[in-house]
């Protein structure tokens, strides 16, 4: 099982083990509060993407498409695969600190961990 969850919510029991997937650190969070088992920067979208992308709704397909191709790149590979890794072994839950809770990359990342492409067919 895996779950979203701000970086801003409480930690829960439920969480699993905790992971946060932002290249930035998030704002007004201290570490030790957040509870996380690791920081995994390498698979968040590319700094260019990020700014790219800027939270704007109409640019969200396009977004998805483009940081999917992202994680196929040699940069996010071994991070992603650790991500896999521990998804198997139990629940596990992506921590991100964007306010859309519908439109982000965590949400990109989770439909690709439970299955969904990596890529787009052309």
């Amino acid at each position: 099982m895996i779950r979203l969850k701000r970086i801003y919510d409480p930690p829960e029991p439920g969480d699993g083990a905790r992971y946060l997937v932002e290249r930035l650190w998030p704002r007004g969070v201290k570490k030790e509060e957040a509870a996380l088992t690791e920081w995994f920067k390498e698979v968040a979208p590319s700094t260019a993407l990020r700014k790219w992308y800027n939270h704007e709704p109409e640019r969200w397909p396009e977004f998805q498409k483009r940081y999917r191709e992202e994680l196929n790149h040699e940069a996010h590979r071994a991070a992603f695969a650790q991500l896999q890794h521990a998804a198997r072994r139990g629940p596990i839950t992506l921590v991100y600190g964007a306010h859309d809770e519908e439109r982000n990359s965590a949400v990109v990342l989770k439909q690709v961990l439970t299955g969904g492409r990596r890529t787009r067919s052309k």
